[in-house]
């Protein structure tokens, strides 16, 4: 039995599930090695306080008697926010005057915990969870997993430098006005900001109680759907608590998709011509994976946004530290109680008046969703160094906030997705929105787009730690192997791949002499060499060649393994069918691969 000697660069939920289940690890060597990591890495003011070493043997050890197969986050280690509540640590929000030992975990850190989570630690924030920066927190400022020159982004800073740092598998982060999406952004990661109420606030401390969220910060949206599955768990002593009311994915998702592009004058990149050509690209693909591009006014949204810090809700943040910033004003971090103090200012007529402008600019917004399924964004139009945010304080977070204020008001579900890098090397995010309980169809959509892109996400960083290069371009230890057909991501075979650790490497196509058949049993494509056929869509896999036999022995005739030609030149072991096998199938080569096919209209 082989075993882990150390822990992957980044800590992918798929990858140490399939550690586990092989046997190569357990939790407890988990904790012993993450606790070297954590001790040694580079300080960036991602913690404020720690789980001691020895109760996270004990989380581990309580995991003996389980196994990955009865736990859905088996042995996955993962941070907590500072302003949600576990029983082991104090909650701070980021304020030591305001600090408290909470007597039980927040109600979405009990679910993660029991099935089979452990909790690391608690993350810094920007202070009351008040700003999109990172910077605003007496425990020091959060610095840029990519760049230590650069923000985090915030509120949920130490959430998002802590996953993308390998420091934790997954995190909690709040969302109020985009703390979720904003760090996901900034560090090449997926944030989700689920409907309003779909996760339960027992244990949070609120910044706007009304429109507050727990976030997920996580390397791919397959990972971020496990974990919103355990958490979302509804809770009765939750006011502001609503059950969950799942819709059927869109079919349109698997296929074609409307989808909204803001008007380019609402467009908003605040000088960063680099965010501008990426979210280009970015529209491209979404085109590419059958996103039908229409544009919209989203003036309404924006108009919602402004209402967010010179409303009633800002009022609501002071229920939270109002007695604090009367007692000892001090204690506040400067940017933060200045914002505060201006809630004293508001009267009920003010709030009322916002209240009314709200719904109406909601009747407004109806109209977008009546054009589209789903709606892109960038997720900010640019990033900042610190000193710059330093310097100005309230301006660049507020422009940080464009894209993302109006969500919370307007009940709208999000994902924020990476979308490449610039050319300084600082990530770029978009997000895609829908109205309430679309979380599922915006994961869906995610996913697919990740499994069409992987080059452009977290979880391709991987490859390089998990999949270590051999000499020339083979995998050590790894089998690259072209597939179509069930086993393509998504479709009912692919766990055959993904149950013995394969990992998807890329979505290509093969040289243009294959024809693709579907064979009589209108269940299998059959994959035949013809140099007067077509480039057929494919997946390229790596598995680990202790599982490779086992794969290839599942393979029933007439298909078969060989040799396939990619379009780059190279080849890889795939699908092939025997030549006599398709005098009686259908030739689908003109589709456009399997998928395509299933998808066809009747």
């Amino acid at each position: 039995m082989t075993t882990w000697s150390e822990l992957p660069e980044v800590l992918s939920i798929a990858g140490l599930s399939h550690a586990y289940r092989d046997g190569m690890l357990t939790p407890t060597a988990l904790v012993s090695m993450l606790w070297q990591r954590l001790e040694s890495a580079p300080q960036r003011g991602v913690w404020i306080n720690r789980v001691p070493l020895e109760r996270l043997q004990a989380y581990a050890e309580a995991l003996a008697d389980q196994s990955p197969d009865e736990l859905p986050l088996y042995g996955i280690p993962f941070a907590i926010k500072d302003n949600i509540d576990l029983v082991d640590l104090p909650t701070t929000a980021a304020c030591p005057a305001y600090a408290y030992q909470p007597e039980q975990s927040a109600f979405v850190v009990r679910q993660l915990i029991a099935a089979g989570a452990i909790p690391l630690g608690k993350t810094n924030l920007d202070q009351f969870a008040t700003g999109l920066v990172g910077t605003r927190s007496p425990y020091g400022v959060c610095c840029n997993s990519f760049d230590p020159e650069y923000i985090a982004g915030g509120s949920s800073s130490g959430s998002a430098v802590a996953v993308a740092s390998g420091l934790a598998s997954f995190a909690l982060g709040t969302d109020t006005a985009g703390s979720g999406r904003v760090p996901a952004a900034f560090n090449n990661l997926v944030g989700v900001k689920p409907t309003r109420g779909l996760l339960s606030t027992s244990g949070v401390v609120p910044a706007c109680r009304s429109l507050d969220c727990v976030s997920v910060f996580a390397l791919t949206a397959a990972d971020a759907e496990r974990v919103l599955q355990v958490a979302n768990v509804y809770d009765a002593t939750d006011a502001y608590n609503r059950r969950d009311q799942p819709s059927p994915v869109p079919p349109g998702f698997a296929g074609r998709f409307r989808c909204g592009v803001p008007k380019p004058e609402q467009l908003q990149f605040f000088g960063d011509d680099a965010a501008e050509a990426l979210l280009a690209e970015a529209v491209a693909q979404l085109q590419a994976q059958g996103g039908s591009m229409v544009e919209v006014d989203i003036q309404p949204l924006l108009d919602a946004a402004d209402l967010l810090y010179a409303g009633p809700w800002l009022a609501e943040r002071y229920l939270v530290a109002g007695d604090l910033l009367q007692s000892n004003a001090e204690a506040l971090f400067p940017v933060t109680r200045d914002i505060l103090a201006k809630a004293s200012d508001l009267s009920a007529a003010d709030a009322w008046r916002a209240f009314y402008r709200l719904q109406d600019l909601k009747r407004q917004s109806d109209a977008i969703w009546r054009q589209v399924d789903v709606l892109v964004t960038p997720t900010t139009g640019t990033i900042y160094p610190i000193a710059a945010v330093e310097t100005n304080p309230v301006e660049l977070n507020s422009r940080l906030g464009y894209y993302t204020n109006f969500m919370n008001l307007l009940d709208l579900s999000a994902i924020a997705l990476p979308a490449g890098f610039r050319g300084n090397g600082l990530p770029f995010g978009i997000t895609l929105c829908a109205p309430a309980f679309a979380d599922r169809a915006l994961l869906a959509l995610a996913k697919r787009r990740e499994q069409l892109a992987p080059h452009t996400l977290g979880v391709s960083e991987t490859l390089s730690s998990e999949f270590p290069a051999a000499d020339g371009d083979d995998l050590a230890g790894f089998v690259r192997v072209a597939v179509c057909g069930a086993h393509l991501s998504g479709l009912p075979l692919n766990h055959l791949l993904t149950g013995r650790g394969g990992m998807l490497l890329q979505c290509t196509h093969t040289a243009p002499t294959y024809r693709l058949y579907a064979l009589p049993d209108g269940k299998r494509p059959g994959m035949v060499r013809d140099d007067t056929g077509a480039a057929i869509a494919v997946e390229v896999w790596a598995l680990p060649i202790h599982r490779y036999g086992e794969f290839v022995a599942e393979i029933p005739a007439p298909l078969g393994i060989g040799r396939v030609q990619l379009q780059d030149g190279t080849s890889v072991q795939g699908f092939v069918c025997e030549a006599a096998a398709v005098r009686e199938a259908l030739d689908i080569t003109g589709f456009g691969g399997w998928r395509a096919y299933l998808t066809r209209p009747d």
